[in-house]
């Protein structure tokens, strides 16, 4: 273990979180997720929750401020309803780490599931709500010191 990185985040979570570029996108796949169907690089956290993974991962990772939204989740499929705690519980730890990040942007399944295969990583966990994937952009890292 280490100091000020929470236990959540594994060695290869870890690592890939600092290989990961600006621009480059990572998938929080709920469990029902075919992430390795769509996947070039798949992780796992089986058990956990995304947003305890969210709070996390947040502090270590700034998010895109280029781009319109750094925050991508799949919209509900027609007929379908989404739960709105899982946004707003996902909000609640983005807005934790980073209060300014633009409203999180809703896209159809399909395109999210294309956005995914182009995606650097698609961390597989243990998330069972309808709906709960979510990606994040990285941004640019501030020099520090």
């Amino acid at each position: 273990m280490l100091i000020g990185i929470s236990p959540l985040i594994s060695p290869e979570l870890l690592s890939v979180l600092h290989r990961m570029g600006h621009g480059d996108e990572i998938v929080l796949a709920d469990a029902h997720f075919p992430g390795e169907t769509y996947g070039k690089r798949v992780l796992r956290a089986d058990g956990l929750k995304i947003h305890d993974l969210l709070d996390a991962i947040l502090p270590l990772f700034v998010l895109d401020s280029y781009v319109e939204s750094p925050l991508i989740m799949m919209a509900a499929v027609s007929g379908d309803q989404l739960d709105s705690t899982v946004e707003s519980s996902y909000r609640q730890a983005i807005d934790k780490h980073w209060p300014n990040t633009p409203p999180i942007q809703c896209i159809d399944r399909f395109d999210f599931y294309d956005r995914a295969k182009q995606a650097f990583a698609i961390l597989m966990t243990g998330e069972t709500v309808k709906y709960g994937n979510i990606i994040l952009k990285k941004g640019v890292t501030p020099i520090i010191g």
